[in-house]
């Protein structure tokens, strides 16, 4: 156990260090040349090619598939290498660094106009979703398999992944599912952990510095706002009689039913569920990395204040860097701990039943 604690320690020590590396390389030098808003803004954003490393002045990228419809130009797919790092253009199309289109692809119109064409590319985020999409399917299903043998007579106590999913699916089925929704919660269950996971495992991987890791998924707001309006669906579907009935017509004083203050209050209510769900996920998670990489821009931003300053800051960073990894880590946890219970609390209240039929029980 010792020995495994320890090398869980030297991983994410190493970890803090190629990140670092990564990070000087995008420095393009430090001191009073460097951007920290800019280095920030460029790690927690998305990208239309996964950038691995950089050797002396040669970029290592990986490129995605760049789909685009332009009305003028039909449809068009090639992959991102086309644009040499964002700085070329192909076929009339080039990616813009400034105006309200930055880090987006654009084309020009007849008149000297940007304007954005349909843009159906695979980015990074979207990469990054797919490859952790299959990497849950293959866990699911591996799990799966041991308790489909289980079945034909030959039980043995889970162990190694079988024994921590059933863990998890325990915990949150009896601690977070069934306490919140009640009776019918089977009927919730496979999406409440489905989310669960999805989360955790994307919030798990973007805090690993190398390919596949290291994109910023569930730090993206339309990400978080599909996991949203997805829980906003269940509850306003699937909610029952008495719950549009306490919407429209709570028990309330009829004055307040009349002007009527407590309903409006009510149907406002359903939207903003949804989009507290969305921004506690999504700004969570960016404030995370966004404190990461700020971290590590102290060391570019003291490059020429001295040796003794940079060397002092350089060690503040890894010590406070190791520590944020940890945090993240637990916080990766919580983040999807919260919205499933919060989506599980939210299906509950939807599932209210008439008080009379309550009191029987």
């Amino acid at each position: 156990e010792m020995r495994r604690y320890f090398s869980n320690i030297l991983l994410i020590v190493l970890s803090v260090f190629f990140f670092s590396t990564q990070a000087v390389s995008a420095a393009s030098g430090g001191g009073e040349d460097f951007d920290p808003r800019q280095m920030i803004l460029h790690h927690v954003g998305d990208d239309y090619s996964w950038h691995i490393t950089t050797i002396g002045e040669q970029h290592v990228s990986i490129p995605l598939p760049v789909i685009l419809y332009s009305e003028s130009k039909g449809f068009h797919v090639f992959l991102s290498s086309a644009f040499l790092h964002g700085n070329g253009s192909y076929q009339g199309f080039y990616i813009t660094h400034e105006g309200q289109y930055a880090g987006k692809i654009v084309e020009r119109t007849s008149g000297g106009e940007e304007v954005r064409p349909w843009d159906f590319s695979i980015t990074k985020n979207a990469a990054s979703l797919i490859i952790t999409s299959c990497i849950l399917l293959f866990l699911i299903l591996k799990t799966a398999s041991f308790y489909r043998g289980q079945g034909r007579g030959n039980y043995r106590s889970p162990k190694g992944l079988a024994g921590a999913m059933e863990i998890l699916v325990m915990n949150i089925q009896d601690e977070v599912i069934k306490p919140c929704i009640g009776k019918n919660y089977q009927r919730f269950s496979p999406y409440l952990l489905t989310v669960f996971f999805f989360i955790l495992l994307n919030n798990l991987i973007g805090l690993v510095p190398i390919f596949p890791g290291g994109a910023n998924v569930t730090g993206n707001i339309a990400i978080t706002m599909v996991l949203a309006l997805f829980t906003f669906f269940f509850v306003n579907i699937f909610g029952t009689k008495e719950y549009w009935r306490e919407v429209f017509w709570p028990d309330v004083p009829m004055w307040l039913k009349v002007i009527p203050i407590m309903p409006l209050i009510e149907v406002i209510g359903v939207f903003t569920k949804p989009f507290a769900l969305t921004i506690r996920l999504f700004a969570n998670i960016l404030a995370g990395h966004s404190i990461a990489i700020g971290l590590t821009c102290l060391v570019f931003l003291t490059v020429k204040l001295g040796a003794a300053i940079n060397t002092s800051m350089t060690t503040l960073y890894v010590i406070m860097a190791v520590f944020m990894g940890v945090v993240e880590i637990l916080v990766s946890f919580i983040q999807a701990y919260v919205f499933t219970l919060l989506s599980a609390v939210f299906i509950g209240l939807a599932q209210a039943e008439p008080h009379h039929h309550e009191a029987k029980h």
